[in-house]
């Protein structure tokens, strides 16, 4: 275990934004880790050891787990970070205290976003199909990362942690960099109309348009659609201010060397979407 190469840069996706230089941040592939079986890497349709599973809930070795998530804090120059329990929810909480409490609790924090303005603080969520949005403004003063499935994007999840971000950097939303990370694709994501009315319900006026275009109906297949998680991210980030956004492109789906995805395998392993202020 201890042979295989440890995880790079390379091995990791990062945000294009044009932002300080004290923000830093991070997306892991499958790559650069020590998982094996259907957490591994994956070549040619065979899976080998290497995998860099981050999840403790997806019935991996809890210590090649443990290995993988020293990995991302030893690339990212950082001594801990705040692992959350994610629940689908809409709370968020603030990174340096869950790392500070960390050493005393008694069961992982329940919420699906942290922020910080704090040097060193990583703000961390794993996904495996579900959208991750980091958030950040640009002189660096602030960060944030949110775990957005569509229960989370439907509560508010984005434009709220947005919201707290904007505070923590003592300035607008509009100053705020997004960057959406690896998630389903809009070929691959098929819903029910109750996820389509979800976001109808609560769209604003001027949202309407763009939220109902997210949902194309599949032939044959009365009441389902295709959704466009990417596509309902932007309108919730256009409703929170956020002018700068770049990513949405990648599909965990229909990409299996390189990503994880539940939706695709079922067991799997979790990627993780990290952020944090250098010192």
């Amino acid at each position: 275990m201890t042979n295989l190469a440890p995880l790079t840069w390379q091995d990791c996706v990062q945000p294009d934004w044009q932002v300080s230089p004290r923000v830093r941040a991070l997306i892991t592939t499958r790559d650069g880790g020590v998982s094996e079986g259907p957490y591994g890497r994956w070549q040619d349709g065979v899976a080998l050891p290497g995998g860099m599973n981050l999840g403790l809930h997806t019935g991996d070795d809890p210590d090649h787990v443990a290995v993988n998530r020293a990995r991302v804090l030893a690339l990212a120059g950082q001594s801990s970070a705040a692992w959350l329990e994610q629940v689908h929810g809409a709370r968020i909480v603030q990174a340096d205290e869950v790392i500070a409490a960390a050493p005393a609790a008694t069961a992982p924090v329940q919420a699906d976003a942290s922020v910080t303005n704090q040097a060193g603080a990583v703000c961390v969520v794993m996904v495996a199909d579900c959208l991750p949005v980091l958030l950040c403004d640009a002189q660096g003063r602030a960060v944030g990362a949110a775990h957005a499935g569509w229960r989370g994007l439907a509560a508010g999840i984005v434009e709220q942690t947005a919201a707290r971000v904007a505070a923590l950097a003592g300035g607008a939303t509009d100053t705020l960099h997004a960057y959406l990370g690896p998630a389903i694709g809009p070929r691959a994501f098929e819903v029910g109309a109750e996820v389509r009315d979800a976001f109808l319900d609560t769209a604003a006026q001027s949202e309407h348009d763009e939220t109902r275009h997210a949902f194309v109906a599949i032939d044959g297949a009365p009441g389902k659609f295709l959704t466009d998680l990417y596509a309902l991210a932007r309108v919730r980030l256009v409703r929170a201010g956020v002018v700068h956004v770049s990513g949405g492109t990648a599909c965990t789906v229909a990409e299996p060397a390189r990503f994880y995805s539940y939706r695709r395998d079922r067991v799997t392993g979790r990627m993780a979407a990290a952020i944090w202020l250098a010192d």
